[in-house]
């Protein structure tokens, strides 16, 4: 199935469906990361995602290792070694989350002016003043 013809039902559900895992926030920090250090364990992750807690970590594993992204790997040992890494499908998404990585940071800085610039605007608009809007032609 292709993707490329939007206005059929089955291709916005399917493309919403991938989207809405591998567009969050933490997925992406997720997969970037194990695509940039290999196999790591629970802890290392948590520690190299800054703000992630505990159970959304857990909870992002867990349906990037379901949608067959992320394997987790058990140890028997004592206490139980648990180890992280991308499949052979989640190394497919390194190259595009790299360049959204790359995109983001060197756009940063202008969308941090680009925000100061529509908050300052939107405190000195009043409400009663209508919102103008722009659209194309075709």
């Amino acid at each position: 199935m292709s993707l490329t013809d939007t206005s059929k039902s089955a291709n916005c559900l399917a493309m919403s469906d991938v989207l809405n895992r591998i567009g969050d926030k933490w997925s992406v920090m997720v997969v970037g990361i194990l695509g940039q250090n290999g196999t790591l364990r629970f802890n290392e992750l948590k520690r190299m995602i800054n703000g992630v807690s505990q159970r959304m970590l857990t909870l992002t594993l867990r349906n990037l290792e379901r949608d067959g992204l992320v394997t987790r790997t058990i140890y028997p040992e004592v206490p139980p070694r648990v180890e992280y890494s991308l499949t052979e499908l989640g190394k497919t998404l390194q190259v595009p989350i790299s360049g959204l990585w790359d995109w983001s940071a060197e756009h940063h800085g202008t969308i941090m002016e680009a925000r100061a610039i529509y908050d300052a605007r939107e405190t000195t608009t009043t409400p009663a003043e209508p919102r103008k809007a722009a659209y194309a032609r075709d």
